[in-house]
């Protein structure tokens, strides 16, 4: 077991907390990527090809700086109303771990390169993880929200 001192309170935490990345993003056009799994982790595609849609999981490189890991308020943008709310309330890319949230089209599996459409991690992002997308399970359909989140584009 670790001691982990964060901001002053202790948690104590088992086990390794690294992070292996899986693959990379590789931007093709606005709206179509590629992402490209490293060779050791490209087992685990098998059987990915089922599925119309995926959940990936990415590092936001861009926002991985101590400034941007203290942020925790946050004024969502690309949204009408400008309201104050708390990181984990948000999908902003300022937090504490700059983790990345996407549901994608799958649109081909070639070797160890996924085409998706729609992914908006930027060049460059390293892959953490990809779940396939099972709508009986991901999509909820009394869920509430907020009213400034029914405005504005998808995140």
């Amino acid at each position: 077991m670790r001691r982990v001192m964060v901001r002053g309170s202790a948690r104590i935490m088992s086990g390794k907390g690294e992070l292996p990345f899986i693959g990379i993003v590789e931007k093709t056009s606005e709206e179509e990527a590629k992402i490209r799994i490293y060779p050791e982790f490209c087992a685990g595609l098998k059987g990915i090809g089922g599925f119309s849609h995926l959940i990936i999981l990415y590092w936001i490189h861009l926002r991985d700086n101590e400034e941007e890991r203290r942020t925790l308020l946050v004024f969502p943008k690309r949204h009408t109303w400008n309201v104050e709310t708390g990181v984990f309330a948000s999908r902003s890319p300022s937090r504490p771990n700059p983790i990345g949230l996407c549901v994608v089209e799958l649109l081909k599996v070639e070797d160890c390169v996924l085409t998706v459409k729609e992914l908006d991690a930027l060049e460059n992002s390293p892959i953490v993880d990809i779940k396939p997308y099972i709508p009986r399970a991901d999509a909820i359909s009394n869920a509430r929200v907020p009213e400034w989140t029914q405005h504005g584009p998808k995140t």
